[in-house]
């Protein structure tokens, strides 16, 4: 029974870089309705970069995680603007948006590919040794630390903005329903356009912190998006907070459910989790019918 405590840190380890990419990709989904596959490789994006003008130019760690963010943020605001929005105006379908979506997600990873190779890199040697924490008979690493706080504070960040500010409601207005919100006066482009501007961000952040912990390398994006899109369908399409719920209940299955068993399964584990929510809670924990 040692080992219990190691799996529920690790648990919560993988459930808080879920919840990232999760809250990011509900948030948008929440908003535009379509799901945008793009969203995993902004991850990827906001890893490279941080390689890129750390490792490269040498500029300082935290200057390049800045930076590695705000290029994330800006790349998903330029796909909204020059690929998403046009494809709106046109009213095409969820589907041609989710295609859509699935070529710039296949054409970005292809130009990460090309400017830094398919070799696997890690940023943990940008910040020097990695300090061990024990907890108990659990052992996690400070980066460990900093995803889960940083999984927090974007959840406490996301109740602040969507519940204390006019964009918030903005958000909400246009959420639930678009057309009405433009009779009112709201620019929903606008307003989707700082979606994808925060969404995307979150995504660059979790990528980043995947960086320091475990590397970077052009495919990563997709993994990290599978499990992200079976968080937010477990948790609630459009809802933040089940995104939240629905990251850390995966990861605890996954984690727990490879105890006894090969650590291959924990994929086989996550889409197990998924087909059951979608038969017997189609609306996920706290979506609604």
């Amino acid at each position: 029974m040692d080992i219990v405590p190691q799996i529920i840190a690790n648990s919560i380890i993988a459930g808080s870089v879920y919840a990232l990419i999760a809250m990011g990709f509900s948030l948008i989904f929440g908003t535009t309705k379509f799901f945008n596959l793009a969203h995993g490789v902004l991850a990827a994006i906001g890893g490279y970069a941080v390689f890129y003008f750390a490792n490269k130019l040498g500029l300082p760690v935290g200057v390049a995680v800045a930076i590695g963010i705000a290029l994330a943020a800006a790349v998903g605001y330029g796909l909204e603007c020059g690929v998403f929005r046009p494809l709106r105006k046109r009213k095409a379908s969820s589907l041609v948006l989710l295609v859509a979506s699935l070529g710039a997600f296949t054409a970005l990873q292809a130009v990460i590919a090309i400017l830094f190779t398919s070799q696997f890199r890690t940023l943990a040697g940008l910040i020097g040794d990695t300090r061990v924490i024990h907890i108990g008979t659990a052992v996690v690493t400070d980066i460990q630390v900093w995803m889960i706080g940083s999984a927090i504070a974007v959840l406490i960040a996301l109740w602040l903005i969507l519940t204390k500010t006019s964009f918030g409601r903005a958000v909400r207005a246009v959420s639930d329903d678009e057309e009405v919100s433009k009779i009112v006066g709201i620019d929903t482009n606008k307003v989707i356009g700082w979606v994808f501007v925060l969404g995307s961000a979150i995504a660059g952040l979790a990528g980043v912190l995947v960086g320091f912990d475990t590397g970077i390398e052009p495919t990563m994006g997709l993994p990290l998006l599978l499990k992200g899109v079976i968080a937010a369908i477990v948790g609630g399409m459009g809802s933040v907070y089940g995104a939240f719920l629905g990251a850390y209940l995966l990861g605890f299955a996954e984690n727990f459910g490879i105890w006894h068993i090969s650590g291959e399964w924990k994929d086989a584990i996550a889409f197990l989790i998924l087909i059951l929510f979608l038969l017997f809670r189609p609306q996920g924990i706290l979506g609604r019918k």
